[in-house]
């Protein structure tokens, strides 16, 4: 009798091992979920593939990359937990939240800063060299969150005594900073407002596109694009995810694969770096609507 105790007590106990297995085994391989927006060039998917199998290496977890066309459907899904990690911009990055459920993760450093600007470019034949010269014309603007693509662009304009809402013939948004280069340089548009860091890196891989326009304004420098974990996520996985970011100068792997996105690093910042980009948006909400 105490025999067949035993052994209904060590059936039980391995019947349980077994239905918890799977939940803990299943967490394991749960893909981790990392969005990308405009902020970088996305049509390289080979690059990514193996990006994402870089990253799957380190952090000992399955890897999806998810793209969305605009900042604010990556924002909800950082707000929801649909996903852990993204790249966004420093315009999304620095409204208020309550509560807050961001953390800066890292940010690129490109042509040796942790900075870049917002280009305002035109079609190289167009005789244009000021945003003066463009009034009444169709200009091209990435996201209505971007920071180099809508909110410095108007911030500008305001400077020149200008009202942003009224100042163009027609204005769109392309939710691709490639797409606004392009837009340019197919006189889509007259002009647009573009990332420095992706028209210059389409410079090099896309010569005959960035050829086709020419820069007339380069604003201030502000903090970069940076990448961002979910506050709520689980702590041992966004160490690793840090810790695989921040690595990856130093090996051999990790630095082929910034040198294909024309960076130099990724680092840690203080979130100061983006009170430049605070400022200006504070500057345009007492002026009137970004």
């Amino acid at each position: 009798m105490a025999g067949l105790v035993t052994r209904r007590r060590t059936l039980a106990l391995l019947g349980a091992s077994m239905l918890a297995r799977p939940l803990w085994a299943a967490e394991e391989e749960r893909p981790v979920r990392f969005g990308l927006t405009a902020v970088v060039v996305r049509e390289n998917l080979q690059f990514f593939e193996r990006w994402r199998h870089y990253l799957e290496q380190r952090i000992g977890r399955p890897v999806r990359f998810v793209q969305r066309r605009s900042y604010r459907e990556i924002m909800g899904l950082l707000q929801t937990g649909e996903i852990d990690f993204a790249w966004i911009c420093g315009y999304p990055y620095v409204q208020k939240r309550e509560p807050e459920f961001l953390e800066l993760m890292a940010v690129p450093v490109f042509m040796g800063e942790p900075l870049y600007s917002s280009y305002i470019i035109v079609h190289r034949d167009n005789h244009a060299t000021s945003l003066p010269d463009l009034k009444g014309k169709v200009f091209a603007y990435s996201d209505p969150d971007s920071n180099s693509g809508y909110l410095v662009p108007r911030y500008l304009l305001t400077g020149t005594g200008a009202l942003p809402d009224s100042f163009y013939r027609l204005t769109f948004f392309t939710y691709n900073h490639a797409e606004t280069v392009e837009a340019v340089a197919n006189r889509v548009a007259d002009g647009g407002a573009v990332d420095s860091y992706v028209w210059e890196f389409m410079a090099k891989t896309r010569p005959a596109v960035t050829e086709r326009t020419k820069i007339i304004i380069r604003s201030q420098k502000f903090g970069f694009p940076p990448l961002v974990m979910r506050s709520g996520a689980d702590q041992e996985l966004k160490r690793r995810m840090q810790a695989a970011i921040l690595g990856m100068r130093e090996d051999i792997d990790g630095r082929a694969l910034l040198g294909e996105l024309s960076l130099d690093s990724f680092s840690q910042a203080n979130p100061a770096l983006f009170d430049s980009i605070r400022a200006v948006a504070q500057r345009m909400i007492e002026g009137g609507k970004p």
